[in-house]
């Protein structure tokens, strides 16, 4: 498990809050190094069979261990263990609970691999089904930890491990999986053997292969990185269109947050039940994102995104998953800054902030949310808009220059690892010189967003602005105004906000500009800045 967290005892108290008893004590013994999956793939019926080898180091001595690998079931669902050993030895163990509990003595500090053999029909996370075009198709779909369908794991995001895919297929199918290609070969049978292997380490949730019939191009390479495009022969034209913007998309992430963490970029076509799955290095869309029109553009931004923040610096517990998901969601607003101008970029900030508001009416909630057991409850408007806010939020809180420094120091140090909240504020707060515990902690740990009343009244050439903030939380925060005039003209002013309700009057002191009466009307939030809701009324 390659993690960074912080150092300190009271770190490892947090560590152990939010990764949760059900995975603790497994975190504190084993440590997953290498995965080497073995699997055949068959026309005739729907069973997989599979020889995994998991190569795992003892972080103390133990007398057993236990991987994640869900049991056949009743309906005939769910993976049967044939075998399971080490060295050729075969070894004692019992699976239930949708875990192989392994009976092995070992030491602090070893590393041994262990063969399990098994097979069976996946219930989930390996899609089995025909394309929109009729033909049978294979497709990991992993995401949250639904790896365990189909994968002997720890199948958590905290620990990651290398993996090498070595399929056999009919040899009508191409194969995809992470990492490069190490083999392609024809064997008797008309079967193919098709081999991928990783250089770094990946979380379970983005370690998958597909196998289809495909189309694929090559587009060259960024920054010698090989970026190709895997679509349904059916649909090529449309999908290579479609599929070719990704190169000038990558190009941008790797000269905004750092070199791109893996060996390629292929994007796929796929039966991914998510509009698109940013698995490593080989991301999946929804079959139905090729139109021949690039209307899946925004997605492909949003995947690619993924592939710094999510993959390489993930969460360390689904319940931080807006360090994945507001990254992706805002960095694709930073991305379309860059290639359409600041009012569309606005205009998308303003439209999920509507989103993040209509949500908190519906589920009043935290966007770190540690009662969620139902990780698939984790994708919602909180984890995608509202951690995009934050980070928008955040930019404005530390200026353009320590946020990009930030963010590239984030990456750089939690690359190939994990990290929490606190980490990323720890990283922020030592870029900007700033304590930043308070925008953390309301804008991570409270629900729901400030909802402001304001009424302003002009009396006798003075003007006075009343500001109550509605919601029962206390949230402090810098509004920007704007006094609009009857001419046209505008000043614009910050006002700290520090408690729910305060009267603002300006003053010569604090009014730097023109002062020209009474004025048209009074705008909240003209930059838009802030996560919020409110109206503003007055005479």
């Amino acid at each position: 498990m390659r993690k960074i967290l912080l150092s300190l005892c009271i770190s490892a108290l947090s560590c152990l809050i939010v990764l949760g008893q059900k995975h603790h004590d497994r975190f504190e013994a084993i440590d997953v190094q290498h995965y080497q999956f073995e699997l055949e793939l068959t026309d005739a019926n729907d069973v997989i069979q599979g020889k995994a080898n998991v190569q795992v180091r003892f972080k103390k001595d133990i007398s057993s261990f236990a991987l994640d690998l869900v049991k056949k079931q009743a309906d005939g669902k769910g993976m049967s263990i044939s075998g399971l050993s080490i060295d050729g030895r075969k070894l004692p163990f019992e699976h239930s609970d949708n875990k192989i509990n392994i009976r092995f003595s070992g030491k602090a500090g070893d590393t041994k691999t262990f063969t399990i053999a098994y097979s069976g029909i996946p219930a989930n996370g390996l899609v089995i089904a025909e394309n929109k075009f009729g033909e049978r198709t294979f497709f990991g779909d992993n995401w949250p930890d639904r790896a365990q369908h189909w994968l002997p794991t720890v199948d958590h995001p905290s620990d990651k491990a290398t993996v090498e895919w070595v399929i056999t297929a009919p040899d009508h199918y191409q194969v995809i999986g992470n990492g490069l290609l190490q083999e392609s070969t024809d064997l008797a049978n008309n079967r193919r053997l098709t081999r991928w292997k990783t250089s770094v380490p990946l979380a379970t949730k983005v370690m998958v292969i597909g196998a289809a019939r495909f189309a694929v191009e090559y587009l060259g390479d960024v920054y010698g990185i090989n970026v190709s495009s895997w679509v349904y022969p059916q649909n090529r034209d449309d999908g290579f269109h479609d599929y070719n913007v990704a190169t000038g998309i990558l190009d941008w992430f790797i000269n905004h947050v750092g070199p791109y963490p893996y060996s390629k970029l292929a994007n796929v076509q796929s039966k991914t039940m998510f509009g698109g799955m940013e698995n490593a290095g080989n991301i999946f869309y929804s079959e139905r994102s090729v139109t021949g029109e690039r209307r899946s553009a925004g997605t492909i931004v949003h995947e690619i995104a993924h592939q710094w923040f999510g993959n390489s610096a993930s969460e360390a517990n689904w319940h931080h998953a807006w360090l994945s998901e507001g990254f992706a969601t805002y960095f694709t607003n930073l991305y379309y800054e860059h290639a359409e101008g600041r009012d569309g970029f606005v205009e998308r900030e303003k439209q999920q902030r509507t989103r993040v508001v209509a949500f908190s009416k519906r589920k009043f909630v935290p966007i770190v949310d540690t009662a969620v057991e139902d990780y698939m409850q984790a994708l919602n408007a909180n984890t995608y808009q509202k951690g995009g806010w934050i980070l928008h939020m955040l930019r404005r809180e530390v200026g353009d220059e320590n946020f990009w420094k930030g963010i590239r120091t984030y990456y750089d140090r939690y690359k190939h690892s994990n990290a929490l909240t606190d980490d990323l504020k720890d990283v922020f707060e030592e870029v900007s010189g700033k304590e930043l515990d308070g925008f953390f902690d309301q804008w991570t740990n409270l629900p729901g967003q400030p909802n402001i009343e304001a009424k302003w009244n002009y009396r006798e050439g003075q003007l006075s602005l009343e500001l109550n903030q509605t919601q029962n939380e206390n949230f402090k925060f810098n509004l920007d105004i704007e006094v609009v005039y009857a001419d046209g003209s505008s000043e614009k002013h910050t006002i700290p906000v520090t408690s729910k309700t305060q009267v603002w009057t300006p003053t010569p002191q604090t009014w730097t500009l023109s002062f020209k009466g009474k004025p048209a009307k009074i705008v909240l939030d003209p930059d838009t800045w802030l996560l919020f809701e409110g109206k503003v009324s007055g005479n």
